[in-house]
């Protein structure tokens, strides 16, 4: 990819169109999203685009949303990732913050109260496919039925599947939690299993839920009218050249590494925990020393490895190596993930 940094190469307007300008990469983009929305299974008529984040496409999932039913509440569990209610917060939108169970799922039973509670014309429902934590998918199937119980017709499902959609997409035995499932969009992030050196998501919505951009030019993608042309080609030949089989490879290497990265962190005592199948695992936050050295998404005294493509057997020895000396000074018992979780989030709902 080095040599296309000598050009300026970016795309503008709907990715379904080509600008007047040439140096674009439309035509890599449309195939890229269009392998997505397969993976997916995504209905006849679809609409996708690349997003300049895994963010960025739940912000414009949302902002379809909104434009389709109005000003309705936002409904998001309280495993849900932080750019959730920021996206709603910058279109406006008001947020309703739904209980978990003890692994990190919603709680049904707490979604249809707060449905009815907060009962409006209208509902926007975020499923978290693979919280930051746990790894939990909320399931869509059941949030249409909880809908369906109230008579909330005008509504729109979106699966944030950022984390684990590809995973699960690739699974014997997924959970509803795609297009075919029910959702109305779904949105993922390109960094983690496709590994991407910059920050890019995915879209991917039903062609009737994909408004027309006010300015006529199509439907809008970002709210800036350039993005970057780059990511879109890196994309598409990362898809290209893995294809299904290539991504199961990686989804596998990953939950072996995960596998044994438990294993090893077994072996020296130090308090872990891990959804089965699941490509990350969490442990209690090592030292600041230790720390210093190796960068861990941290937070409420957790930390998580996250198994992705360029992490290897060395890489987690040369970690474990580091904690080992520390393992004296933490609890044996385990990390109670889900339950520290709850604690965590326990009441923070948004106004």
């Amino acid at each position: 990819m080095a040599p296309l940094l000598d050009f300026a190469v970016y795309n503008s307007g709907d990715a379904d169109s080509d600008p007047a300008h040439l140096n674009h990469a439309h035509d890599l983009e449309r195939e890229a999203v269009s392998f997505f929305a397969g993976l997916f299974r995504a209905p006849e008529r679809w609409w996708g685009c690349v997003t300049s984040s895994g963010a960025d496409a739940t912000l414009h999932a949302l902002h379809l949303a909104r434009a389709r039913l109005g000003a309705a509440a936002v409904y998001h569990s309280a495993a849900a990732h932080p750019s959730v209610p920021s996206a709603a917060r910058l279109l406006g939108l008001h947020t309703v913050v739904v209980a978990i169970d003890p692994t990190g799922e919603m709680d049904y039973d707490d979604l249809t109260r707060q449905l009815a509670v907060h009962r409006g014309p209208a509902a926007i429902v975020v499923a978290t496919i693979g919280t930051p934590w746990t790894d939990a998918a909320d399931n869509v199937a059941e949030i249409h039925q909880r809908l369906d119980q109230l008579g909330i017709t005008r509504r729109h499902v979106h699966s944030d599947a950022a984390g684990t959609g590809i995973p699960l997409a690739l699974s014997d035995d997924p959970p509803p939690f795609d297009l075919s499932d029910g959702a109305d969009s779904i949105s993922l992030s390109e960094n983690t299993i496709i590994g991407l050196p910059m920050p890019a998501g995915i879209l991917v919505t039903r062609r009737q839920h994909a408004v027309p951009d006010p300015t006529g030019r199509g439907r809008g993608c970002d709210a800036v009218d350039a993005r970057s042309g780059l990511a879109r080609i890196m994309l598409w030949y990362a898809t290209a050249r893995l294809g299904r089989r290539g991504l199961r490879e990686r989804v596998q290497h990953g939950a072996e590494l995960a596998a044994y990265t438990e294993q090893r962190l077994h072996d020296v005592g130090w308090p872990r925990w891990r959804r089965p199948g699941a490509l990350a695992v969490v442990l209690t936050t090592p030292p600041p020393s230790v720390r210093a050295r190796w960068i861990l998404l941290t937070a409420h005294g957790l930390s998580r490895i996250i198994c992705h493509p360029g992490i290897t057997c060395q890489h987690i020895d040369e970690f474990v190596a580091d904690l080992a000396p520390h393992a004296y000074s933490v609890s044996h018992d385990g990390v109670a993930v889900p339950g520290l979780l709850s604690e965590a989030t326990r009441g923070t709902r948004h106004a």
